[in-house]
Order: structure tokens, then C-alpha cells, then sequence
């Protein structure tokens, strides 16, 4: 079994790769869906400790909304689609045209919810597809789920889980940019791709990138 910190610099070309393309047609998804332009990249992918994954989005007490969903197929795992809590407030109205959804407040609105889980489920669906076509491995997601409360605390389950994986998690920046009406909008949010230990190998190996053992 290779641990993610084996990872090496061709994989993570092979991976931004990829998650340009999903990139690519999630934004043709988006724009369909909100009859606007929108465009999508992915500005650069790295593998980081898990124990950083906390101050990578802001710090461990951080609130963040996240949408997690499990990969299923043949090289299953957990996927986070993690964004701070005001950059999901404002990727919600602007997909709903509500401005008063507000993620900290008392009571989640339920539009809210819906817009940002169909967000996240294009994006991972996107870049699934993407990378399973540079795989020819079968990887689907499941329905998303989603949450809203500090970092830690919503990862917490998932590194349980990939806890006999290594130290590591890959870590896929993702720009949102909306043109129109005379000027941009964006936002910055990231994936976590957590394989389970037999999915890293069957990734890898896939790339057709030799591997120092």
C-alpha cells in the first residue's frame, strides 16, 4: 500500500489535470443552471498533513460550510467540498437570489441547503467523471450532505476513517468566478480527496506514473 505522502509531482499534474476539465464542465453545468457565465480552475493541487488541513482553511475554530459525499465505484473514498462560512453565504444567494440566507444564523434555510448541495454534487460529479476518464476506473458520488460548524469538527469522522491511510490528504483549489453585470464575482473554496487505502493504489497506478517504492 502507497501512503499519500508518496505522491509525487507528476500524479499532482495528472490530478490538476483532471481537475481542470471537471472544472470545464461543471462551470457549463452552472451557467445551464443559473443562465449565466460562469467559469471554473483549478489553480493548483497539493498533498498536505492532515494535521494542517485546520489552518489550511482558516484555522482549526474556523466555521466552514462543507459538503461531504462518499465515492463509491471502484476506487471508493470521501470527498469535502469545504468553503468559509461567509463564502458560502454569498455562493448561495447568489445561486438563489435569496439574500438573507445566512448560514450562522439561527434557523438554516432550506433553499440555502438545496443550492449549495446541487453546487457541490456538479463539481464532484464533474470532476469524478474527469478523473475517472483518466483512470477508466468506475467512481460515482452519493448524494451530498452538508454542514456548517468548525473545521475540525467536520472532518473529524472522515480522517477517522482514513486514519490507516497515512498523514495526508489531497487538497484541490477551486476558483468560482460569475462574469456579467459589468463586473466579477468570485469564489475561492477547496476539495479534500481522502482515497480509501486500496483506492491510492488503484489512482496511482492508473497515471501509468512509475513509483519509487
Amino acid at each position: 500500500m502507497r501512503d499519500l505522502n508518496k505522491v509525487r509531482s507528476q500524479h499532482l499534474d495528472i490530478l490538476k489535470e483532471a481537475g481542470n476539465i471537471g472544472a470545464g464542465h461543471a462551470a457549463a453545468a452552472l451557467s445551464q443552471m443559473l443562465n449565466k457565465t460562469i467559469e471554473m480552475k483549478v489553480p493548483g493541487v497539493k498533498v498536505i498533513p492532515f494535521n494542517e488541513i485546520g489552518e489550511y482553511t482558516g484555522g482549526d475554530e474556523t466555521i466552514v460550510a462543507a459538503v461531504f459525499l462518499r465515492i463509491e465505484g471502484e476506487a471508493p473514498g470521501n470527498m469535502f467540498f469545504i468553503l468559509p462560512v461567509k463564502e458560502a453565504n454569498r455562493l448561495a444567494q447568489r445561486l438563489t437570489g435569496d439574500l438573507s440566507i445566512d448560514f450562522m444564523g439561527d434557523s438554516l434555510n432550506e433553499m440555502g441547503i438545496s443550492a449549495l448541495n446541487e453546487a457541490g454534487n456538479i463539481l464532484a460529479g464533474a470532476y469524478l467523471s474527469a478523473l475517472a476518464d483518466f483512470t477508466h476506473l468506475n467512481m460515482q458520488p452519493t448524494p451530498p450532505a452538508i454542514a456548517v460548524d468548525m473545521i475540525t469538527a467536520i472532518l473529524s469522522f472522515g480522517l477517522i476513517e482514513m486514519s490507516e491511510a497515512g498523514d495526508h490528504a489531497i487538497v484541490i483549489n477551486t476558483e468560482i468566478n460569475e462574469k456579467g453585470s459589468g463586473h466579477a464575482v468570485s469564489f475561492k473554496g477547496h476539495f479534500f480527496l481522502l482515497p480509501d487505502p486500496p483506492s491510492l493504489d488503484k489512482i496511482l497506478n492508473a497515471f501509468g506514473v512509475r513509483q519509487n517504492e
